[in-house]
């Protein structure tokens, strides 16, 4: 995995969590910390979190083994 993909990743999970407090208590921690919605590092913060779950789209479609996962042994009983 490369460095912009970790770094995709790490955004992406940022967004889940804010998404998940944004459901679960209504309350947006981008906008708590960085000025409100509309505020211009908000919504920067917003654009990268987009961003960076497109790049990860391509996470779906790479073999099992570019992600560093192998396939199970059988079992040699």
């Amino acid at each position: 995995m490369s460095g912009i993909q970790r770094a995709a990743l790490v955004l992406t999970i940022i967004g889940a969590v804010n998404w998940g407090l944004i459901g679960f208590f209504q309350f947006d921690l981008v906008a708590a910390i960085f000025g409100g919605q509309n505020a211009a590092l908000s919504r920067i913060i917003y654009g990268l979190v987009g961003i960076a779950g497109l790049i990860n789209i391509g996470l779906l479609f790479k073999p099992a083994a570019e992600l560093g996962r192998t396939e199970p042994k059988p079992d040699m009983r």
